[in-house]
This record gives C-alpha cells, sequence and structure tokens, in this order.
C-alpha cells in the first residue's frame, strides 16, 4: 500500500484528493485468478470427416488419424489410395496398435478408402 505523504494529506483536507485504486484493482483481480474461474468452452468434433491420406508419409498420415481418433469425431472416410504402404498399413493399425481402442469398425468402402466408425470418447480435461 502507499504510504500518506504530507501532502496527500493536505490534498485530503481540502477535498481535492482521489485516490489511485489501480493497484489496488489489479492485484485483487490477480489474487482472484479471475481467468481460471471460467472454463474454455470445449471445441465441438464434427460428427464425420474425410481425411486424403494422398501424399503422406506414414507418420503424417498416422498423427492425423490419431487427432481425429481422439477428437470425438463419430465417423470418417479414410482415403489411402488403391496401392500403397498406406492402403496395407491401416488396417494392421486399426486392429493391432494403439488406434484400435478408438475404432469401433471399420470397412472398406472402394478400393482406396475405408470408412471407419469411432468409440464415443470421454471428456476428462
Amino acid at each position: 500500500m502507499k504510504q500518506l505523504s504530507d501532502a496527500d494529506i493536505e490534498q485530503m483536507a481540502s477535498c481535492k484528493f482521489t485516490p489511485d485504486t489501480r493497484a489496488v484493482n489489479q492485484s485483487v483481480r490477480r489474487n482472484l485468478c479471475l481467468g481460471k474461474l471460467i472454463p474454455a468452452k470445449r471445441a465441438v468434433a464434427a460428427k464425420h470427416v474425410a481425411i486424403d491420406l494422398h501424399q503422406y508419409t506414414e507418420e503424417q498420415a498416422w498423427n492425423a488419424i490419431m487427432r481425429v481418433a481422439k477428437s470425438g469425431t463419430r465417423t470418417a472416410t479414410i482415403i489411402t489410395g488403391a496401392s500403397g504402404i498406406l492402403h496395407q498399413k491401416f488396417p494392421q493399425w486399426a486392429t493391432e496398435s494403439i488406434l484400435a481402442p478408438y475404432i469401433y469398425s471399420f470397412a472398406p468402402i472402394n478400393n482406396g478408402s475405408f470408412h471407419v466408425q469411432f468409440m464415443k470418447q470421454k471428456h476428462h480435461e
């Protein structure tokens, strides 16, 4: 708190004194942590997304699929292309990796894409 000087006391006695409350207000706001009292709104996941994995590396494809699986999206069309490593890898990932618990079911749509249904995610943030 501010120490009152003789000049402050004289101003108060003459009714010209206006206290500076900015520092007090800032301190109170800081101590109340007002930004933490209101939780951030959770982003609403799309019900269905399409992921085109053409030109993706295995790592990029894995990261994109995991992001969608964890997002709360319920279904996805995953386009791997008819040939190539991603078309072979996706069924393995969906059944034998840490991605498997996120997937309720998957089925080929055609020779180059899959329809995927994800498990409902519980938000515990």
